[in-house]
């Protein structure tokens, strides 16, 4: 009988803990409502970033607007092996603009820029001759900052020194252009008597980045970020160069990480700092995609709003935006129905690689 009563006790013991650990082990949820523990998706990121050579990684889910999941993996440089850590920091690519469009919304609400009004009285006195083709000066001169946030200006994504030629009459099609919003950032500089430098930075950072509590998102370089800064790798092979921008870059410049970033998503779908009714203009489809369109068509994303791509999803509409600097990559997307965000930062030229083998485990991302 003492025998059989100490078998029933271990076993009971046996499953207190099992219980007890399932129960203290940390889920997230997914957008398609189930869960996952962070140790498996932990597990999971390691294997599938060393079955395709990603080097390092940031990346943050929210859920229920906190940061449910944040961590890093691999390496900085694959030079030097330092470890990527929470406070290592990426260059965000042309995940710069949804941010941007964030500030730029914040300084409309304050009633420092007309969504409506054209941008070219500031661009006018600080404009080399020939920025503009002559056959499109008059369709330049409508641009309007909520056509440029949309991508309707018709502007191709970069002009390198070439005049700008316009494809079509603003606001009529879909142009994505990280052109246009360099020339946004400098109207609204230009406006405010500031430039678009330090000075443009630092109201970025007093306006939009600090009330939301993102303290490592910058569009100049400080040079604090030194040594904390990841390198970027293209096929295989490390840039040693670190991109020290003097002027704010509403299209590129930005660096930041993950859980910064993540901060963003929590205000994009709980807003403190900007007016509710400021967020749903800003998410507000702006720009519906033709038919012949080739996101459309390639992934099903339907329209623009003033920053964010739009693609319906059986669990919400999700608000994306991809980011490539070639040596540097980065991916952002949040669902508001599921109160569901993800953010990930890399620092090489084959992320996406990587998040297709994520998708097989978190659902449709993008």
């Amino acid at each position: 009988m003492n025998s059989l009563r100490q078998y029933f006790l271990i076993i009971c013991a046996g499953l207190f803990l099992v219980g007890h650990g399932q129960n203290n082990q940390k889920l997230i949820q997914k957008p398609d409502g189930s869960k996952i523990s962070t140790e498996y998706l932990s597990n999971y990121i390691q294997k599938a970033m060393d079955s395709i050579g990603l080097p390092g990684l940031s990346i943050a889910i929210v859920n229920d607007n906190k940061i449910a999941y944040h961590d890093t993996f691999g390496i900085k440089n694959i030079k030097t092996e330092e470890p990527v850590t929470a406070k290592t920091i990426f260059e965000g690519a042309s995940l710069s603009k949804p941010l941007f469009a964030y500030f730029l919304m914040k300084m409309a609400e304050d009633g420092k820029l007309d969504l409506d009004k054209p941008i070219y009285p500031y661009l006018k006195p600080i404009f080399p001759e020939g920025t503009i083709a002559p056959d499109s000066f008059e369709y330049y001169k409508t641009l309007t900052p909520r056509i440029i946030l949309s991508h309707g200006t018709g502007i191709p994504n970069w002009v390198k020194g070439k005049p700008i030629e316009i494809a079509f009459k603003p606001g009529t099609d879909f142009s994505y252009s990280g052109e246009a919003y360099q020339h946004l950032g400098a109207a609204f500089g230009t406006k405010l008597g500031i430039a678009w430098g330090t000075k443009l930075d630092s109201l970025f950072i007093k306006e939009a980045a600090l009330p939301i509590g993102m303290d490592r998102t910058i569009y100049t370089w400080d040079k604090k970020y030194e040594n904390t800064i990841a390198r970027g790798h293209i096929k295989g092979k490390v840039n040693p160069k670190i991109n020290r921008y003097k002027k704010v870059g509403p299209g590129f410049s930005l660096h930041s990480d993950a859980e910064d970033y993540a901060l963003f998503l929590i205000e994009m779908m709980s807003p403190k700092n900007i007016s509710v009714s400021t967020r749903d203009e800003m998410l507000r489809e702006h720009n519906h995609f033709k038919k012949d369109n080739k996101l459309y068509k390639e992934t099903g994303q339907t329209g623009w709003g003033l920053g964010f791509a739009q693609k319906p999803t059986p669990n919400g509409l999700m608000h994306l935006h991809t980011g490539n600097n070639q040596d540097f990559q980065a991916y952002t997307m949040f669902i508001p129905e599921q109160n569901y965000g993800f953010v990930m930062f890399a620092n090489s030229d084959n992320l996406f690689p990587f998040l297709e083998k994520l998708e097989e485990l978190l659902g449709e991302h993008f």
